[in-house]
């Protein structure tokens, strides 16, 4: 990784929390009533996901189905993301979240045991901004006090984390978790600067 690098910045959903259980619940609650089966949902999910979009939202659309509100409680942190947190600590990286979420963010993360790591959260609820749009993660940078060349961005999703990122000059992470695996690099005009598996690749990285 580049040596200006002071700060690195994460998303929270699919790449330091795994969504998988609140995914779910969330398809369970908007199929409730209808003839749609879960597999029929998740189908129409992958087939929007291969076009680098989110998948749910989309599905919805196509079916016609309401929002249904989303279930925190269902979300757990990945085992590896309070050992990575503590190692980029430890080498000296300031460490930050960019993320769409919930009001509460902060707190979510004190529970998880992971705010302790966490030096800005720069959150859409609270900041009434929301990736992809390029505010965001200005603000995040302003209040980390850094440059977009000394910061990295580590995120599951190509749309909403690493275009957006790419563009405004950081460099970026693409960690291959949650649904948004079946995105394609080869269909975003920002190609990531790298890609992992799992949060523990980022030992290879940093």
């Amino acid at each position: 990784m580049d040596k200006k690098i002071k700060w690195i910045f994460f998303d929270v959903g699919s790449t330091l929390i795994d969504e998988t259980k609140a995914y779910e619940h969330r398809i369970m609650d908007v199929i409730e009533g209808t003839d749609i089966t879960f597999w029929q949902f998740q189908e129409k999910r992958l087939f929007y996901a291969r076009q680098n979009k989110r998948g749910d939202l989309e599905a919805m659309e196509f079916y016609g189905l309401t929002r249904t509100p989303w279930h925190t409680e269902d979300e757990v942190p990945y085992p590896e993301a309070s050992d990575i947190l503590r190692y980029l600590k430890e080498k000296g990286y300031g460490i930050g979240v960019i993320a769409n979420q919930a009001p509460g963010t902060s707190g979510r993360l004190e529970k998880w045991g992971l705010l302790k790591y966490i030096d800005v959260v720069a959150a859409s609820a609270e900041l009434g901004i929301s990736k992809p749009d390029r505010r965001i993660f200005e603000r995040a940078l302003n209040m980390a006090g850094c440059s977009a060349d000394e910061a990295v961005m580590i995120g599951d999703r190509l749309d909403n984390d690493i275009v957006p990122a790419k563009r405004i000059g950081m460099k970026t992470v693409w960690i291959r978790q949650g649904f948004s695996v079946h995105q394609d690099p080869g269909l975003s005009e920002e190609q990531p600067d790298h890609i992992t598996d799992d949060l523990n690749g980022l030992r290879d990285l940093f």
